[in-house]
């Protein structure tokens, strides 16, 4: 067994004073077992022991998992509500005061009642994050459509999830971020990892990627930099920033033209296979290398390996999602599975590695500008009525469609949209060229925002509300596997800080929309509604009870009933969500980024990961260890290129584009591209990279191009202390 391979099991000590709650880490989709380590005399969190009964991860957990119980007790904990009452201080730390409760509700319903009665309940807008329990998530869709009566709610996955959700439902009709089981993957003969940066993002998952390897197996990469992955890689594709889709085209094109397509799979369980193949015939290994930059033996190569593996899992991340035609690179990539038929069975398929912690279920169950819970659509009048049922409302009372995260921005600065309730995000560093997003928070007549620390974001907020961290609530969430798990109470919540389901209700009251809410008084009630308004739904998660889960180590969705022990596998009858019963192989022409390196900007910036962040870094950048580890970004520059512009290896340079300019120090690397530099994202204020990215979206996915913008370097004489 791959446990005993690389593990011997430790048994946990367990003092007489002390107690041990099985639970999940709080960051990326792994959600890596883990033990919390409680002082039952004084309800503190102290430490974190691993979980070898997790199957997912067996035991294994990275710097940020180790450390992540340490957000729970931090020095810089919220802990009682904060009021602004000075305005000119909006987007600084200054300005505020402590409040009760009663005050800042007080103050939040009379704002928000003032502008719907003179502007309209759309003046009122939602933003919120996928690191909540599904639980939250779904009733933060229903507190906006519900208790605030707006159109207007998106959320943060929006930057990160968005371009495989809608990648994955054009090609299969369902979107699940991974059609089998991780427990799988060392299993297979060929793993084809496109746009991640495994050993980084999801380090617990590399002991599984080696093994293939161990075993005789293959591992392709496809990524600008020669990270750790595709160091270790049999084929490095090391394509210029931007160019996937001409990339998964000429694999789809070289695995038909050289007798690797299943054409009696493509026949029985797919449509589009002929118009594809036409498509793709353009993408020559030689054609595509122009394009690419990847030199053509090298894309055959891939093909081959590819093609010849008795079983192959393809799988990605935001490095191809985060592009203008990310929706395209996804299904692209899966055209691969689907033309040779390797999906539908176990060590075959396609998944992404998700960057949230529940950036499955946060997706699947209503905080979506046009999404309601199971994954419905708000479009759909007969998903409407079922959903309406449940909440208790009449069909024509639902809010229309809102639109995506960057456009709830441009209509705050049109004054569109007057208020914004945020919660469990930072797009003051998260968000592309933030210049604008900045002015657009700024522009707003009342802010809201729900944190456990005071963020970049709460900064531009006249009231910031104390919640809870993830060890001092319960509910569930969703892996990246698909795989609904339980996330379990460690401590109690310190000071007067909130679980934001309990916010969501008291406000809910106070807005006279009560009746919708008052019967949920705890999470486990929260759970039950949840449960029944998934019920038929694409992601129905009706048969998922708490005592199942817990049972079962976890439950993968679709589990329609009591009896019903969940789908680990998806499509193993061959039978895919669209109307006919087939999946869509999609031909898909090629289009460059929405900005190409020129003159005046010769470069190409990408972002990315560090192993010791996660996301804007709101948590991580204060847990000292991970600081002082990572305690500030860098553009990574090749040596031929920091020679041409005069620049050493820790030298301050500008950095900019058409939208902003920021400082870093150089990190001089032969693992970038020579036309490329990359910077980590984990960073907020003077040091935030999307300053300079581009907010160019996604027409399918409203995803913004964060992989891809044209920039340029240049020697400073600034200080780094100046820019600080």
């Amino acid at each position: 067994m791959l446990k005993d391979k690389f593990y011997k099991e430790i048994p946990n000590v367990i003092h007489p004073k002390e107690k041990l709650v099985a639970t999940h880490c709080s960051y990326c989709g792994m959600q890596c077992g883990m033990n919390l380590r409680v002082d039952t005399t004084k309800n503190t969190i102290i430490g974190v022991e691993p979980r070898y009964d997790w199957p997912v991860t067996l035991g294994k957990m990275c710097p940020k998992g180790v450390t992540a119980y340490q957000q729970t007790n931090h020095d810089d904990r919220l802990l009682r509500p904060l009021i602004r009452d000075d305005a000119s201080t909006k987007g600084t730390k200054e300005g505020f005061r402590e409040a009760t409760w009663d005050e800042a509700y007080e103050l939040i319903t009379r704002k928000f009642k003032e502008l719907q009665t003179e502007y309209g309940k759309d003046s009122l807008s939602v933003y919120s994050g996928v690191s909540m329990t599904n639980e939250k998530c779904y009733l933060t869709g229903k507190f906006a459509r519900v208790a605030l009566q707006t159109r207007y709610i998106d959320y943060n996955g929006r930057f990160c999830m968005s371009s495989a959700a809608a990648g994955f439902l054009r090609s299969f009709g369902v979107d699940r971020g991974s059609t089998l089981p991780w427990t799988d993957i060392h299993e297979t003969d060929c793993l084809f990892i496109a746009g991640s940066n495994t050993a980084e993002c999801h380090p617990t998952s590399m002991f599984r990627v080696w093994e293939v390897q161990s075993r005789g197996g293959y591992l392709i990469v496809v990524d600008p930099r020669e990270t750790p992955l595709a160091r270790r890689a049999d084929i490095h594709l090391d394509l210029k920033p931007g160019t996937d889709l001409a990339l998964a085209n000429c694999m789809v094109n070289l695995l038909i033209q050289n007798g690797y397509a299943d054409e009696k799979f493509t026949l029985a369980h797919t449509n589009g296979f002929e118009e594809t193949k036409e498509l793709v015939s353009q993408f020559t290994p030689e054609y595509t290398s122009e394009i690419t930059g990847v030199a053509p033996e090298k894309l055959i190569r891939a093909a081959e390996i590819y093609g010849k593996a008795p079983n192959a899992i393809v799988m990605f991340a935001r490095g191809i999602e985060q592009q203008t035609r990310g929706s395209d690179n996804v299904s692209a990539y899966t055209n691969m599975c689907l033309v040779t038929g390797k999906i539908g069975r176990p060590k075959s398929g396609v998944a992404t590695l998700t960057g949230q912690g529940n950036g499955q279920g946060g997706r699947e169950h209503g905080q979506k500008a046009d999404a309601l819970p199971g994954y419905r659509k708000i479009t759909n009048p007969k998903h409407v009525q079922e959903v309406c049922s449940v909440w208790g409302i009449e069909p024509e009372e639902m809010p229309l469609p809102g639109v995506s995260a960057y456009e709830m921005f441009e209509l705050m600065h049109n004054k569109t949209i007057r208020a914004l309730y945020l919660l469990c995000s930072n797009p003051a560093v998260s968000a592309p060229n933030l210049n604008d997003v900045k002015a657009a928070l700024k522009n707003l007549d009342f802010m809201v925002c729900s944190d456990m620390y005071l963020s970049e974001s709460a900064e531009f907020a006249d009231v910031v509300l104390p919640s809870v961290t993830w060890s001092e609530d319960e509910g569930t969430v969703t892996n990246l596997e698909g795989r609904i798990i339980k996330i379990n109470k460690a401590q109690e919540p310190i000071g007067e800080s909130k679980p934001d389901w309990l916010i969501a209700v008291e406000l809910a009251e106070r807005m006279g929309r009560g009746k919708y809410f008052s019967h949920l008084t705890t999470a486990a009630k929260v759970a039950e509604e949840f449960r029944l308004a998934s019920k038929g739904g694409y992601a129905d998660y009706y048969g998922a009870t708490w005592d199942k889960i817990e049972k079962q180590n976890g439950v993968f969705w679709p589990c329609k009933d009591e009896n019903d022990p969940g789908t680990p596998y998806m499509f193993l009858n061959q039978q895919y969500y669209h109307a006919d019963g087939k999946a869509k192989i999609c031909a898909l022409p090629y289009r460059p980024p929405a900005e190409e390196p020129c003159e005046q900007y010769p470069l190409r910036l990408t972002t990315g990961r560090v192993v010791y962040h996660y996301l804007s870094g709101n948590q991580t950048r204060r847990i000292s260890f991970l600081h002082d580890m990572c305690p500030e970004p860098y553009v990574e520059v090749h040596p031929d290129t920091a020679k041409q512009y005069d620049i050493v290896h820790d030298e301050l340079v500008r950095l900019y584009t058409r939208r902003g300019e920021a400082h870093f120090k150089v990190k001089v690397t032969e693992a970038i591209r020579k036309d490329t530099v990359f910077v980590p994202y984990h960073f907020g204020h003077e040091l935030a990279v999307n300053l300079l990215t581009i907010p160019a979206l996604d027409p399918m996915s409203r995803m913004p191009e964060f992989k891809a913008c044209a920039a340029e370097l240049e020697k400073t004489v600034i200080s780094k202390e100046a820019v600080r």
